[in-house]
């Protein structure tokens, strides 16, 4: 990955990297190598994020279509 710097700007530059790490995910792999996770948390962490999307999927479409 690779930032430029200009006119001596580092705290725009070192910005700019922060938001490409995030859109890329590191943070949160970082994040999540930081102690074990077992399999069954792994699970149920998947799952409630499933559940999340399809109630974000579900609120949206009740917004756009009314039902």
């Amino acid at each position: 990955m690779k930032v430029d710097v200009r006119n001596n700007n580092v705290e725009k530059a070192l910005r700019i990297l922060k938001k490409k790490l995030q859109q890329d995910g590191i943070f949160n792999e970082l994040r999540n190598r930081e102690h074990f996770v077992s399999k069954g948390e792994k699970r149920r962490k998947a799952q409630a994020a499933a559940k999340r999307r399809q109630e974000k999927a579900i609120q949206k479409r009740f917004e756009d279509f009314g039902f």
